[in-house]
């Protein structure tokens, strides 16, 4: 059985969705770490969800960066733990120095709220796995500030090692400026450290694992982790 993580934050919202979605998958369980525990202990991944951590003060993630929870996160990822860091878990992610870059308002200045669509760029990565390269998932996004951002020479970077894993897309795989909700850099919509395990995206694949919210193509993200 493998046991997921899922970090609970003031202001996190989607933790119970994450651990819906998980736990209807066969051979997980998931459960719920509140931000001022300092182990993760006994635990295979940590799901870092989305929401509005700290009501979004600051920057979004910038407080939460500094819970105590993170640092065993930091310890965890270190030591080879998978940690899958989903919105405002992503801009968490990127403020805690576990991922290059950062997440700024959107291009429009406004909340974005929808179905999109991302391609699989990268197949080797332990999030990506059995997902072809190429495949376009349909996974709905909810953010205001969810416009990745890097330097030319981290953006190069990510391009050489492969980090980029998904890129928005339209539904016929075609990485457009239409095509973007919110203006990142090249299409980003997801990247993973150098070794490949440590993973944020902004789209939200916990809400689309059920038939009933338009799309399962989510589901597929977190059966890659328990492959």
């Amino acid at each position: 059985m493998t046991r997921f993580a899922v970090l609970k934050f003031p202001g996190s919202n989607c933790d119970q969705d994450c651990i819906h979605a998980i736990g209807e998958l066969d051979g997980a369980e998931a459960d719920y770490v509140w931000h001022k525990d300092t182990s993760l202990a006994g635990f295979d991944a940590v799901v870092a969800p989305g929401g509005f951590s700290y009501g979004d003060y600051l920057r979004c993630g910038a407080i939460a960066r500094f819970s105590p929870i993170m640092a065993a996160v930091k310890e965890f990822a270190a030591a080879g733990g998978r940690v899958i860091g989903i919105c405002n878990g992503f801009q968490i992610l990127c403020e805690a120095g576990l991922l290059p870059g950062a997440l700024v308002r959107n291009r429009d200045l406004h909340f974005v709220c929808e179905h999109v669509h991302v391609r699989v760029e990268t197949p080797d990565s332990p999030f990506t796995r059995n997902i072809r390269a190429g495949s376009v998932l349909k996974i709905p996004v909810a953010h205001g500030e969810g416009c990745y951002f890097a330097d030319e020479a981290a953006l190069l970077d990510l391009r050489t090692r492969r980090q980029i894993l998904l890129r928005y897309c339209d539904e016929r795989g075609r990485s457009t400026g239409v095509a973007n909700p919110n203006g990142s850099l090249d299409n980003i919509a997801g990247i993973c450290n150098r070794e490949r395990n440590v993973f944020g995206l902004m789209p939200h694949p916990e809400r689309a694992c059920d038939p009933a919210l338009g799309s399962v193509d989510g589901k597929s993200i977190f059966e890659a982790i328990l492959a």
